[in-house]
């Protein structure tokens, strides 16, 4: 095992560099970036080549004006090249983009992530500030989806075609059906001020005087305002657990072993407790990573931002409406390593379940 373990973590280093090469790549061709952005910026502003501007990197910049401006940018039109080139130095982008990708690779090693373009902070701290907001949605969320799948999806398994599988099924596929962003909007109408009822904040994780509360009334103000964003969160998640749940106790119930095991006299719960649940948990460990990666980072995305929530989402989808590249990489690099790292440990645990499962010989 410790050969297999050893190998796998060899092989995140090619997968870490493919994810991060394919990603850059593509970030090279897409428009509006952070140069152009501040070209536009200036020539919206008008600023002479006396003035300088803001706070943040683009104060670094003398703007000035000029009809001459030989470059490759439609936004740099009257603008000198001398003050092309000083914002294309601000931003790294004066290197080729090779040379700009190994130097990325570099600092990732030492985790060094740079600092934001906009935000003037490192990536560690924005990802470190906005960590317990995702952490805390994705906490709940997971737990809720698991207390309420894997009990459901079993009694449903047991009581396969009976009027209590046929009308919670038709539960399941509406809350499929419907997107976790779209039933947000519908508690927001329903319950925080929308059109009809005003019980639950629309924003934010705490009031604003959170910090004069007692220690009970703050519990209960952090459950009043994470109740919704949860809710919505919950919604398609434990929609695909419990049927997956299902199907994996159903598959399990009709082999022989449940057979010879009832023949010897255990009971129905000794049976399906005692042999078919350590069997059938196997299909719900294996999707244990992506569904923690999909609810702490991916699917968290929608509702912080609908809920106004500042989280990892938020960051990440700011971070690409501003092109804020050091940001992109820095959550790219950090969370594709997460996911790795939970793919691995996905696999450990398979063998904790169930020991007859031996990677590595099936590997030789």
């Amino acid at each position: 095992m410790a050969g297999y373990v050893l190998r796998r973590l060899l092989l995140i280093v090619p997968t870490l560099l493919g994810i991060l090469l394919l990603n850059f790549i593509i970030i090279q061709f897409a428009p509006g970036g952070p140069v152009e952005q501040t070209l536009a910026h200036l020539q919206g502003m008008g600023i002479d080549a006396s003035s300088r501007i803001g706070s943040g990197p683009q104060s670094d910049i003398a703007a000035g004006s000029n009809s001459g401006g030989g470059n490759g940018y439609r936004g740099a039109q009257g603008l000198r090249p001398e003050l092309v080139a000083e914002i294309e130095q601000l931003y790294g982008f004066d290197k080729p983009a090779h040379e700009r990708f190994l130097k990325m690779l570099g600092d990732y090693l030492s985790f060094d992530f740079g600092r934001s373009f906009y935000s003037d902070k490192s990536v560690v701290q924005l990802i470190i500030e906005k960590m317990p907001v995702s952490i805390s949605l994705g906490l709940w969320t997971t737990l809720l989806t698991y207390l309420i799948s894997i009990p459901l999806g079993i009694r449903k398994a047991v009581r396969d075609g009976t009027p209590f599988d046929v009308w919670s099924s038709s539960v399941i596929i509406v809350g499929y059906a419907i997107p976790n962003f779209l039933f947000a909007i519908l508690l927001i109408v329903l319950f925080a001020g929308g059109t009809y009822f005003e019980w639950f904040p629309l924003r934010g994780l705490t009031s604003p005087d959170f910090d004069q509360l007692s220690l009970g009334q703050k519990v209960l103000d952090y459950f009043w305002h994470i109740t919704l964003p949860v809710l919505a969160s919950v919604v398609s998640s434990f929609a695909t657990l419990t049927m997956l749940t299902k199907n994996s106790f159903l598959d399990e119930i009709h082999k022989q072993y449940v057979l010879t095991a009832r023949a010897k006299g255990l009971s129905e719960s000794g049976v399906l407790y005692g042999h078919v649940f350590r069997n059938a948990m196997l299909l719900i460990i294996a999707g244990m990573p992506a569904a923690l990666i999909s609810i702490f980072f991916t699917g968290s995305m929608l509702i912080e931002v609908i809920f106004s929530l500042d989280g990892l989402g938020l960051l990440g989808y700011e971070a690409v409406i501003n092109r804020d590249y050091p940001v992109i990489f820095g959550t790219l690099y950090i969370f594709t390593l997460i996911g790795l790292l939970l793919k691995l440990v996905s696999d450990l645990t398979y063998t904790f379940v169930d020991p007859r499962i031996d990677f590595e010989s099936r590997e030789a």
